[in-house]
């Protein structure tokens, strides 16, 4: 069997030739040392004093040199077979020993992952990955990729480090991680995926997790996606088997027990595969390791399952939940075996109320809309959003723009849609003017799409006041609000409004309808900053009045002497 060919990199340039320090003179010798004791079954006890040198060197340049001194050691230890299972009583007290300073270098390397300086990261997270290669010939090494995704979820302090660890994945780090191997090989992607829905639930916190899912955008969508393999092995077609999974899978001397039972694959058995054939699949938990890689449903299945784990660790932080609704609707949903198993967390959301339960309402519209679920108080909910607050809120365009949608069905009642124009007429009467710019369009739209509506214009008491108004603001079913009985004079009430623009607008309701509608886009964007500059810089035909010179002309009359007087002591 063929063994891996080098996976660390070329070093981006050649080192400059200066005198040895005694440092680098002590971990070349024992390098050397133990490359000749490696290939001639010597002595491997100077591992022991290279990882010494390598745990206290306090200079970062010198530790570079000790950890990649270890690297090609423990590779000529590897590649000779000298971790291999089998062998008499005394072949396997040295491997165990040998394993041993493996992990000790291992856990070294992950701290790293957190140290100070870059170089350090990025290095140690490449030979991770290199180790992982070499250790995975034939099969996936379970245990080495467990101390990785640990290390990527907890990100334990570096043994250099002199204050304490924020626990938080740095981002030279998350985008090494995404762009060499999470988002380019199918057989890491699955691994991590399947191993971070169980170590998140001992993870101090899930914002980690969070960051790499949230930018993984070549989640595969057909069979044929599933061509690229960090260990080459994994990539021969698999062969049908009655084998158990775990025996695709190698650790250091023991098999992983906890792959026997499946219990991941078993919780999924009830779905139904995405995978175009006419034969009939096998179910996920009766798949081997090396066919689940192979297995779009089962690429799915750890995907849905590491969501499932960690959208419950987000509830209660208000950014970390805002981040993931971000992405649901676009970058999860697709991909979960069934979407509606995030709905009681989408639920949650939207009952949370504020900018979480704004951005909840897009996943939970797309659940209803796309997956068939059944919310029948979405519009309740939605209504309950229409106050003061989202109109002076940084989610208000996002939240025009997902109303409009919500509202653009034929289907909805008109005394539920009247409801909604009406209410947000109400709230114009003490809106800023960037939000009213969005509530006339959006309005003029509606009542475009709905003729029955058209009767909220056309009342005679269209100029009226609050007080005479049926529409009941206290309701909270729009149902039963009696908007359809009133009118919106509110927006009537606009056209006296001192921004020439909001005025200008208003006029559009006592006009005919004969415009094809309004494109929310050209709204959304609007702020106190662009309306002033619209203003100020608008072409004007007439120039105003600016200065009068008094003296010249009866501007006031005897009446007025004492404003006279106040003008004249002003100028």
């Amino acid at each position: 069997m063929s063994r891996p060919g080098p996976s660390l990199p070329p070093p981006s340039k050649k080192r400059k030739i200066g005198k040895d320090s005694e440092f680098t003179k002590s971990v070349k010798q024992l390098e050397d040392q133990l490359t000749v004791a490696a290939t001639s079954n010597g002595s491997l006890n100077p591992l022991a004093d290279l990882l010494e040198l390598a745990f206290k060197a306090d200079d970062a340049q010198d530790t570079s040199k000790a950890i990649y001194a270890l690297y090609r050691v423990f590779v000529i230890v590897i590649n000779g077979g000298k971790l291999a299972p089998g062998g008499d009583a005394a072949a396997k007290v040295v491997k165990t020993w040998l394993w041993e300073r493996l992990h000790s270098y291992v856990d070294f390397l992950c701290g790293l992952l957190k140290d100070e300086e870059n170089v350090l990261r990025t290095s140690a997270m490449q030979i991770l990955f290199s180790l992982q290669k070499h250790l995975s010939i034939g099969q996936f090494n379970v245990s080495h990729f467990k101390k990785i995704v640990s290390a990527l979820l907890i990100c334990p302090p570096s043994r250099r480090a002199t204050q304490s660890s924020d626990g938080v994945l740095d981002a030279d780090v998350l985008h090494l991680f995404h762009e060499t191997w999470f988002s380019v090989h199918d057989d890491v992607r699955w691994f991590f995926l399947r191993e971070a829905g169980i170590s998140i639930s001992t993870a101090p916190q899930p914002a980690n997790l969070l960051a790499i899912l949230e930018g993984l955008t070549t989640f595969p969508t057909e069979k044929a996606e599933l061509n690229a393999w960090w260990v080459s092995e994994l990539g021969t077609k698999p062969k049908p088997s009655k084998k158990k999974a775990s025996d695709d899978v190698s650790s250091d001397e023991e098999p992983e027990t906890e792959e026997a039972e499946d219990d991941w694959r078993k919780f999924f058995e009830d779905d139904v595969t995405t995978e175009k054939s006419t034969k009939p699949s096998a179910r996920l938990h009766k798949l081997t390791i090396h066919q689940s890689l192979h297995s779009l449903a089962s690429h799915r299945a750890v995907f849905t399952r590491a969501w499932l784990a960690l959208l419950p660790r987000l509830s209660g932080d208000k950014s970390l939940s805002s981040r993931a609704l971000n992405v649901m609707h676009r970058g999860v949903m697709p991909h979960l075996t069934r979407p509606v198993l995030i709905m009681d967390w989408v639920g949650g959301c939207v009952d949370h109320g504020g900018s979480i339960g704004l951005l909840a309402l897009n996943a939970l519209f797309v659940l209803m809309k796309e997956y068939n679920l059944d919310y029948p108080s979405f519009y309740t909910k939605l209504y309950a959003f229409l106050d003061r607050d989202v109109l002076h809120s940084k989610h208000r365009a996002r939240f025009f723009r997902l109303t409009e949608l919500f509202l653009s069905s034929t289907h909805l009642p008109a005394t539920l849609l009247a409801s909604f124009i009406k209410r947000l007429a109400r709230l114009s009467l003490s809106a800023p003017p960037a939000a009213i710019v969005l509530i006339i369009p959006l309005t003029y739209n509606t009542l475009k799409r709905h003729p029955a509506l058209m009767l909220m214009i056309h009342r005679a008491e269209s100029n009226g006041s609050e007080s005479s108004d049926p529409f009941d603001p206290t309701e909270p079913n729009p149902l039963l609000t009696k908007a359809i009985e009133s009118s919106i004079w509110e927006l009537n009430s606009h056209r006296e409004h001192y921004l020439a623009g909001v005025s200008t607008m208003a006029k559009i309701f006592s006009e005919a309808f004969t415009k094809q509608g309004y494109a929310m886009e050209d709204f959304l964007d609007h702020t106190y900053g662009t309306l002033f500059e619209a203003d100020a810089t608008r072409k004007i035909k007439k120039e105003p009045p600016v200065a009068i010179e008094m003296g010249k002309a009866d501007v006031f009359s005897s009446e007025t002497d004492v404003v006279t007087e106040l003008w004249s002591f002003a100028s």
